[in-house]
């Protein structure tokens, strides 16, 4: 057996095993098994059913779904590994929920993506492997290294392969605070960018008040880290093409997709809509939603995270998967 077989050790949580599986394949390893269950009051038990004992453990889980329920599963494999006397645990976040709370907007509120981060710090991680994070500074809510992959590059380059005139093309961010990736993105593809201003009346609700940039005649790429009900996404592209956009591209990494959002993303106004495939997406009925896989991106970050050798390449918009 080789030095990674013995040493490294991949689980899966229950929330997407598809996708652990395909990131042991990258690997070259086998995933391992632990058994998930639970009691008849809902709590969750949680046994590695195969030594861990000095091993390197790395446990991918989407929080998604029931964010709650595959949080709390998170948090108990984590306790089962160090309680088994594992050299390391690595939490392999495919999906940060409650990210969007990251600081405080309004009085009495709370700084859920920072509460998250000390769960799993207190669990035991030793570090966490995630991807496009909310907003960056989350990563400074932990005590333990943070390897915080993108999406971008991936997206992009699947962006190109449609022969696009670069000249003609737009990359549109839906807000301000996406404004850096967007440019990060229209430097990959090599075209302008334009952002919009929008505003939240409530929860799951936005406004687009205005647009900063030229849209007319342009296939436009509208970036976000995250599509959850739709609404925003909807309420962005029928302002592009109102101000006369060619045609409109949606990329995301989250394809969260809660409610009728597949509904609202089938608008003929939209002419496809890509996502990586950090949540799972039920691709058969996912109408004009086109989702690539990152399961190697992350599959390169837990060999190289393994083998101590550096990550930093992962970031730049050369890198090839």
């Amino acid at each position: 057996m080789s030095n990674m077989t013995k040493s490294l050790a991949v689980f899966s949580g229950s929330t997407y095993p598809e996708f652990a599986k395909e990131v042991a394949r990258c690997l070259g390893v086998e995933l391992g098994k632990v058994q998930l269950e639970k009691f008849a009051n809902g709590e969750i038990y949680a046994r590695y059913l195969e030594t861990v004992r000095g091993a390197d453990v790395f446990i991918v889980q989407s929080i998604s779904g029931d964010v709650n329920e595959s949080l709390m599963e998170l948090l108990i494999m984590i306790d089962a590994a160090k309680r088994a006397s594992a050299r390391t645990v690595h939490a392999v976040v495919t999906h940060y929920a409650y990210a969007r709370q990251d600081r405080k907007a309004a009085a009495r509120e709370p700084i859920t993506a920072k509460l998250v981060a000390n769960l799993l710090t207190t669990a035991g991680i030793d570090s966490i492997i995630t991807m496009d994070l909310h907003q960056g500074q989350i990563q400074g809510f932990f005590d333990v290294p943070v390897n915080h992959l993108s999406a971008l590059w991936t997206l992009a380059e699947h962006i190109k392969t449609k022969d696009l005139d670069a000249d003609n093309m737009v990359v549109v961010s839906p807000d301000l605070g996406r404004a850096k990736a967007a440019k990060k993105m229209s430097n990959i593809i090599g075209c302008e960018m334009a952002i919009l201003h929008k505003e939240r009346p409530k929860h799951n609700q936005a406004e687009v008040t205005a647009l900063i940039g030229d849209v007319e005649g342009k296939v436009c790429i509208l970036n976000d880290d995250m599509i959850d009900t739709g609404g925003s996404v909807v309420a962005a592209v029928k302002t592009l093409k109102a101000k006369g956009a060619k045609s409109v591209y949606v990329t995301c990494t989250h394809p969260v997709f809660s409610g009728s959002a597949l509904e609202r993303l089938n608008d003929p106004d939209i002419t496809e809509v890509i996502v990586a495939n950090t949540i799972p997406v039920d691709e058969e009925n996912a109408g004009k939603v086109h989702v690539i896989s990152v399961a190697p991106l992350f599959a390169r970050a837990i060999q190289n995270v393994f083998g101590n050798t550096s990550i930093s390449e992962m970031f730049d918009p050369n890198f090839a998967l």
